[in-house]
């Protein structure tokens, strides 16, 4: 027997067997049913979803011997000849080889014909849309008033290139594509069929790059099975078809989330070198991070997933979190845009995955409003450890500012603003402080054990790298740590790190006293000093009144302390006594 495709072997002989388009199933056979016949039916959609063969299907549910039914039989000489493409009174025309106006005259004389042996002359034309438009006009009045024995059955895949003459005219039914579950469910029973074993995985890998379209699903199926001796596995698939396969694109992004930049360019370059194409490697990876985004938000469904579940390490999708993907996926969309475009696309590609190495860096826009926010109230409220500290720290710095004006000094960097630091409150003694946390007592005295900084600050990283990003990267960049007394000194880069590690002391102090046993204050100092603000101009009214009060906390120097400004002199003839740079 000679080999046929599965595309034509898995044709649907019944209305039973099409699978994925109920509504059409349904409505043919209740207009069947009930001798509800139309005189022209237009079928539009996607291709490989079922149009031709439900064109088919009608056609012989309309002159089966013991219709019209909606049950053919399928053994009747009308059933086996509409099978076998043989019938004289089913003719499929190829509207894209038969486009001009003679073709549709000579429809025209053939109509005025009866049906040789059935009940109905039955007209299929694909890709209707194909036709020229003199056809279409010589068309209407025969598709408006055919003879009683005369059915057309347009069948399109651009539903918008059809006049809304011939739609008017016509019944119309639009076909959908396939699910991949339904796709899936039918590969696998063309593979029983065949008697060859396939794994879920391949199968699935098939229905996802079908793209809906059942035909497409088949043609593939034919091509891999071709070349799998009788088993069908992802590995052969991406071995075969140079593909990157979820195992090394899931190793590649382990790497890229990890920040080993070395060790990322090398896999890509050995995944290159196994002959899978640059484009073919962009277009996984979007899929894959795709992957990773939809588990990110929750999504646990293999069908939409595009894989199994298992094929995405658990270690990667805890190291990423859906803002961060969603930045990969931006990426990797750019990438593949500006590929076209490149001198060279494998380089653009290796600068890619350069870039998604630094992705654990990358602070989403929310976070970082939160941490600001967060900083701001720990400044404001006075609630944080620490904080009225800071604020009488911002005072003072805000105070001194007469003192500078008065002695003639120029330059607003002359004196450095204190660093940030969390000190006791300074509005209780150190007595009732003590008294009111014995453990701060205890471990204020001398016969208290070293701490091993390094170990502590490792076990802090790993305690808060999960959930406070921002501190964490603070934490990576600052100096030497040391325990000085009850305090655990932290050498920040900057004014910033150190006011991020200051909103999050009590937190660090907590997990500081679970790693040692010991009550620690979290106290950290900037490397680089904020500049001392600049005297705003004063008057000599002003000064003769100037009783030494400091006052409430300037605003203005507050905010040239957090932003690193200075306040300079307007020009002269400036209505505004003051600008900002």
């Amino acid at each position: 027997m000679p080999y046929e495709i599965t595309a034509t072997r898995k044709r649907p002989q019944t209305f039973d067997d099409l699978a994925g388009q109920d509504f059409v199933s349904t409505t043919l056979r209740a207009s069947i049913a009930s001798g509800r016949i139309a005189h022209a039916y237009l079928f539009s959609g996607p291709r490989g979803c079922g149009k031709t063969s439900t064109a088919r299907i009608l056609a012989r549910s309309l002159n089966c011997e013991r219709g019209p039914t909606d049950k053919p039989c399928g053994a009747c000489d009308s059933c086996l000849s509409i099978a076998k493409g043989s019938s004289l009174d089913v003719i499929e025309i190829d509207g894209a080889s038969n486009t001009s106006v003679e073709n549709v005259r000579q429809i025209k004389d053939e109509v005025l014909f009866p049906p040789n042996s059935s009940k109905y002359k039955i007209y299929i034309i694909d890709e209707v849309h194909m036709l020229s438009n003199s056809a279409f006009n010589a068309l209407l009045k025969t598709i408006e008033e055919p003879p009683p024995y005369i059915v057309f059955i347009f069948a399109t895949t651009e539903l918008h290139k059809v006049p809304a003459t011939i739609k008017s005219r016509c019944q119309q039914f639009n076909f959908r594509l396939f699910s991949l579950d339904v796709i899936k469910g039918l590969l696998r029973s063309a593979a029983d069929d065949i008697g060859v074993e396939a794994d879920d995985d391949a199968l699935l890998w098939i229905a996802r790059e079908a793209t809906g379209s059942m035909r497409d699903a088949y043609t593939l199926f034919d091509q891999v099975a071709s070349f799998s001796d009788g088993r069908i596995t992802a590995a052969k698939i991406r071995d075969k078809l140079g593909l990157v396969g979820s195992e090394r694109m899931g190793a590649l992004m382990g790497l890229c989330a990890a920040g080993d930049r070395k060790a990322a360019l090398e896999t890509l370059d050995a995944i290159l070198d196994s002959g899978v194409s640059v484009e073919q490697f962009a277009s996984d990876a979007v899929s894959y991070a795709r992957s990773l985004l939809l588990i990110a938000s929750g999504v646990e469904r293999e069908s939409l997933l595009g894989a199994p579940r298992s094929s995405f390490p658990a270690a990667l999708t805890e190291a990423l979190d859906a803002p961060r993907l969603e930045r990969v996926l931006s990426g990797l969309f750019d990438l593949y845009r500006d590929m076209r475009y490149s001198v060279n696309p494998r380089w653009e590609l290796e600068l890619a995955v350069s870039r998604l190495c630094a992705i654990r860096d990358y602070v989403p826009p929310a976070e970082l409003s939160r941490t600001v926010r967060d900083m701001k109230a720990a400044i404001v409220d006075g609630k944080a450890p620490g904080a009225a500290a800071v604020g009488s720290a911002l005072r003072d710095a805000a105070g001194q500012a007469p003192t500078s004006a008065g002695s003639g000094a120029e330059s607003p960097r002359a004196a450095p603003a204190p660093a940030f630091r969390a000190e006791p409150d300074a509005e209780r003694p150190v007595e009732e402080q003590n008294r009111a946390d014995p453990r701060a007592a205890a471990a204020s005295g001398p016969d208290v054990d070293a701490i091993d900084t390094a170990a502590l600050r490792a076990s802090l990283l790993a305690a808060v790298g999960k959930n406070r990003v921002v501190l964490s990267t603070c934490l990576e960049r600052s100096g030497d740590w040391a325990v000085e007394g009850d305090r655990l000194v932290i050498h920040c880069q900057n004014g910033y790190d150190a006011g991020a590690v200051l909103a999050d002391a009590g937190l660090l102090a907590k997990k500081a006293l679970d790693i040692t046993g010991r009550p620690l204050r979290i106290e950290p100092r900037a490397a680089e000093p904020a500049p001392t603000p600049a005297p705003p101009a004063r008057s000599g009214d002003d000064d003769d009144t100037d009783d030494g009060d400091d006052g409430p906390a300037d605003p203005v120097g507050i905010v040239e302390k957090v932003f690193r400004g200075r306040r300079v002199s307007a020009p002269a003839g400036n209505e505004r006594s003051e600008s900002w740079t």
